[in-house]
C-alpha cells in the first residue's frame, strides 16, 4: 500500500478481535517505525510490549483505580482539561463514536463504560508502552521524536492488517504500568498504542474523525500567487 493510501484509510481502531499478535509482526512494525525522524539522531525511545497476564493486570488496576476515584498519575505534565476550539473537535468525535454505538445522550451507564474502556486499552491484545530517557526532560524534542515513532508504529501496523489506537487513558496509572512492566525509574512513561486485529462489527470501527480544512490553519509564505 502507497503511503498516501495508508494515510488516508488508516483510522483508530476502539474494537479489537480476540486473536493474538504474533511477537515477529510487532518485530517488523518496530523494525520499520524506528527508522521515523530523530533530533540529530539521538533516538530517546523505549518500546515495554504487553500482552497476555501483564498486560491484563495493568489493564484491571488501572480501571479499578480510576473507577474508586484515584488522582491521574502520568509521568508527563498534562494540559488539564480542554477547552474553546479543542474541546469542540473533542465533542465532535464523541458525538460520531456514541452515534455509531448507539449510546444515547442521558445514558450514563454506556457512557462510563465506554470510558472504562479506554482504561482497559478497548481490550486490545496487545499495549505498546513507549518511554524515553528521563535524563531529557523537560523534553520537547524528544516528546516530537516518540510522536515520530509513535505515528510511524500504527501505520506499520495498518499495512500489516493490524489497528491500533494511540490511547493516554491507558497509562492514566502510569506507576502501575511502571510496576508491572518493569519500566525503569530513569524511563519516562509517555503514552501507549493498544493493538489487534480490528473487529469489522464493532461499529465505532467505521468512524473517522473529521480534519479542519487547510486554509483553515496552513499559511504559504513567499509563494507566488
Amino acid at each position: 500500500m502507497e503511503f498516501e493510501d495508508l494515510v488516508q484509510t488508516r483510522r483508530s481502531v476502539r474494537g479489537f478481535k480476540k486473536q493474538a499478535v504474533p511477537r515477529a509482526v510487532i518485530e517488523a512494525i518496530i523494525d520499520v517505525a524506528k527508522r521515523a525522524p530523530s533530533s540529530m539522531n539521538t533516538q530517546p525511545w523505549h518500546v515495554h510490549v504487553l500482552t497476555g497476564a501483564p498486560l491484563e493486570e495493568v489493564r484491571r488496576r488501572n480501571m479499578e483505580e480510576m473507577i474508586a476515584g484515584a488522582k491521574v498519575k502520568r509521568d508527563i505534565i498534562s494540559h488539564g482539561e480542554y477547552e474553546g476550539v479543542h474541546r469542540g473537535r473533542q465533542v465532535d468525535i464523541a458525538k460520531k463514536l456514541f452515534g455509531a454505538m448507539g449510546i444515547a445522550r442521558d445514558d450514563k451507564p454506556m457512557r462510563q463504560d465506554w470510558v472504562l474502556r479506554g482504561f482497559r486499552q478497548f481490550d486490545a491484545p496487545v499495549s505498546l508502552v513507549l518511554t524515553y530517557d528521563r535524563v531529557l526532560d523537560p523534553g520537547a524534542v524528544c516528546h516530537f521524536d516518540l510522536g515520530a515513532l509513535c505515528y510511524g508504529i500504527v501505520l506499520a501496523a495498518w499495512d500489516r492488517g493490524l489497528g491500533s489506537v494511540i490511547n493516554g487513558q491507558g497509562i492514566m496509572r502510569s506507576d502501575i504500568v511502571r510496576e508491572v512492566a518493569r519500566i525503569p525509574e530513569d524511563e519516562v512513561i509517555m503514552t501507549c498504542v493498544a493493538m489487534g486485529y480490528p473487529d469489522d462489527t464493532f461499529a465505532a470501527n467505521a468512524v473517522r474523525s473529521d480534519r479542519e480544512e487547510n486554509r483553515d490553519f496552513v499559511r504559504y509564505v513567499g509563494f507566488a500567487e
